[in-house]
């Protein structure tokens, strides 16, 4: 076994950065890059203070026991990986709810910290449904219970778009610049709807602060890539073997990417030598990933969570369904891609195929699953819009339409149960509830919520009937008579 073991560099306790969204993948690649920086430079002036905006207060509290030190694995195989300390996280917060049902136990200093001119960049990983757009549209859900409550109450925000609207109010009220907002969140053009959420939102609070954001705050997009899967027992098992009994440590792949958009009128961290890529546009590299890499994530989440499979890993090294990605990536996805020169799209396929079958993570395909009606505008629908406009089939990604219509059941095909972890879930039972057992009218209902399916293709009659066929077929003769009907197709 090959590893390697790097310590923390100490910090000064100089806070140039807040996070919103304390969770994993934040721990194992921005906070992972900032270590590396301090490292590396000897400046210590972007040190982070992390905020966990949902329900894990266990986190922050272990974080401030632990002297908000932790240890990141990332591993190239189960044979070969990195051991690191990090140390870049000065402060961790908990704006959620508690056990008690109260809110917001350290909202105030979140704001405080916000609002001073120290903090020069607040980033964000609060997944997709954590901005409450539209999927389709890109508009705030002004009616969504949490942005009624910021707009009922801004100074007492509780979602991600409020603490920036309040924080920013708080700024521009004292004369201090705007911090940048750095979305790293899996969404095409994140940096543009963060702006459109947060400009929304201000508003309704002051028409005059909204226009303020949207002229002075630089909103740069960005694409990130790591693999982090959930924590398991047998991670945590792994790490105390190797003598590391850390509550807050996070396992993931060797690999990791990060394209920026450079700019940033406050300032940044010299990231670039640590292999940030510092770029004008960022939109291709982040529509490669979003349909490619996320997009064939999905596809094997559904499929494979339909047919009782547990992780990336049992799933990849499955012949046909390390087919069938391979051919979504190569035949639907790679070309509605419009790439730099030089980027070699089958190479990339090919290597995340590699990535999926990293024998030393425990990817969860239900931890994938999650979000579906955020996640799927993004990775397969806008894609196989222009497919259809085009004249041109995707059956992969019909294919998966039908399995994840089937698995916002809550059953998978062998009769196990799950709980349905979306925020439309109550509205996809209310589907099945009303179309019980006709197929046909149940695949029509979902394929015209118009928020998540786009009307052009739920008007598109090729793509329709496929998506009836692979339901039908799923049903009757589960995955492996779908894979079946689509290898004729």
């Amino acid at each position: 076994m090959t590893s390697q073991c790097i310590e923390a560099k100490p910090g000064s306790g100089r806070i140039g950065i807040v996070h919103l969204g304390l969770g994993a993948f934040h721990r194992a690649h921005q906070a992972v890059y900032l270590e590396r920086y301090r490292q590396r430079s000897g400046d210590v002036d972007w040190g982070v203070c992390s905020a966990n905006l949902r329900s894990s207060i266990g986190l922050v509290d272990d974080l401030v026991a632990a002297g908000y030190r932790y240890h990141v694995a990332e591993y190239a195989d189960s044979q070969h990986f990195a051991l690191r300390e990090i140390g870049v996280i000065e402060e961790a917060l908990f704006t959620g709810r508690d056990s008690a049902g109260n809110w917001g136990r350290d909202r105030e200093a979140l704001l405080a910290r916000m609002a001073s001119a120290d903090t020069r960049i607040v980033t964000l990983t609060v997944t997709e449904k954590g901005y409450f757009l539209n999927p389709a549209s890109g508009d705030l859900r002004s009616d969504d219970p949490m942005i009624a409550g910021d707009i009922a109450s801004p100074r007492q925000p509780r979602t991600a778009p409020g603490l920036l609207v309040e924080a920013l109010a708080r700024r521009h009220e004292a004369g201090i610049a705007p911090f940048t907002v750095l979305s790293c969140d899996n969404m095409p053009d994140n940096g543009k709807r963060t702006r459109q959420a947060v400009v929304q939102l201000a508003e309704h609070r002051d028409p005059a602060l909204a226009r303020w954001i949207a002229n002075d705050v630089a909103f740069p997009c960005s694409m990130v890539d790591r693999i982090v899967p959930a924590m398991t027992d047998a991670d945590f098992e792994r790490l105390a073997a190797l003598g590391v009994n850390d509550a807050n440590a996070v396992v993931c792949e060797a690999f990791s990417q990060w394209v920026v958009e450079d700019c940033f009128p406050m300032g940044r961290p010299s990231w670039e030598a640590e292999g940030v890529e510092m770029v004008a546009d960022v939109a291709p590299f982040e529509t490669m990933k979003l349909r490619m890499l996320n997009g064939s994530h999905s596809l094997l989440a559904y499929l494979g969570a339909l047919a009782g499979i547990e992780t990336v890993f049992d799933g990849v090294n499955q012949f046909d369904l390390r087919a069938l990605l391979r051919r979504y990536m190569l035949e639907e996805a790679a070309p509605t891609l419009d790439m730099p020169d030089g980027v070699d799209l089958t190479g990339y396929a090919d290597s995340l195929l590699e990535r999926f079958g990293n024998d030393s993570l425990r990817h969860r395909l239900q931890q994938i699953a999650m979000d579906g009606s955020q996640k799927l505008p993004q990775r397969w629908l806008t894609g196989t819009l222009a497919r259809a406009n085009a004249g041109q089939a995707s059956p992969c990604v019909a294919l998966g339409m039908a399995a994840w219509i089937r698995y916002t059941v809550g059953e998978d095909l062998l009769g196990n149960g799950y709980t349905l972890d979306d925020p439309m879930a109550k509205r996809f039972a209310e589907l099945h509830c009303k179309h019980g057992l006709d197929a046909a009218a149940l695949v029509t209902a979902f394929l015209a919520m118009d928020d998540i399916v786009p009307s052009g293709l739920a008007a598109d009659s090729a793509f329709t009937k496929a998506v009836h066929t692979f339901y039908q077929t799923l049903i009757q003769d589960g995955l492996a008579g779908a894979l079946a009907v689509l290898e004729r197709s």
